[in-house]
């Protein structure tokens, strides 16, 4: 039976996706999915930081969008109350020549599908740049060390396959590290795993 949300844009949508999310990474299985694409699509914006659980999940599939794209399946959203508002990419976009990649990266028109800078933020990124040109000095990308939980579904759960399914996701700038199990009550354990990320690359935007 498929998963469905109501209204997303309000508090009580926003509460239910949330509360959802609590004990998932993803809206079903174990990896990105078009279901997680469909419910990205209906939000407006990222959710605030009271919706801790959805805010964070918004945060993951905007940048698997930017950065690698999604290809899983999934087994079936239904979104009820709203249209959507962008329409998400599902798998990452294939260049047709190298002259037609070098003209999107100097086109600086170019429609951001995934929202657009604000005038403030372009002339902020502009007077970092020129600093930075003015001292004479490289830009550095920084990088944050994420200790991620993941949380199954019940205590039957094969924790060794979800830890392999976490680590199939891949992207650029992205590096797993150790992971350990951690017991969260009634006989099941959550995995934590330590991600390294380059700032950006994984959170740009």
């Amino acid at each position: 039976m498929a998963v469905a949300f109501h209204n997303l844009n309000s508090d009580s949508g926003l509460k239910k996706l949330d509360e959802y999310l609590l004990a998932r990474s993803y809206i079903t299985g174990y990896q990105a999915s078009k279901d997680d694409i469909t419910v990205y699509s209906y939000l407006a914006k990222s959710p605030s930081a009271e919706y801790v659980n959805a805010s964070r999940w918004y945060k993951h599939i905007d940048a698997l969008l930017r950065i690698s794209g999604v290809s899983g399946e999934g087994a079936g959203v239904i979104v009820e109350g709203s249209a959507p508002i962008t329409e998400a990419v599902a798998t990452p976009p294939v260049a047709d020549s190298k002259a037609s990649a070098a003209e999107e990266e100097d086109d600086d028109d170019d429609v951001d599908l995934f929202g657009e800078e604000t005038e403030e933020e372009k002339k902020a990124a502009e007077e970092r740049a020129a600093a930075l040109k003015a001292s004479g000095k490289k830009k550095e990308s920084g990088k944050s060390s994420v200790l991620m939980d993941v949380k199954p579904w019940d205590d039957e759960t094969d924790m060794k396959k979800l830890e392999e399914a976490v680590r199939s996701v891949h992207m650029e700038g992205l590096t797993y590290g150790a992971s350990k199990l951690v017991p969260v009550g009634y006989g099941i354990k959550k995995l934590q795993i330590m991600l390294t990320i380059v700032d950006d690359l994984v959170l740009r935007g």
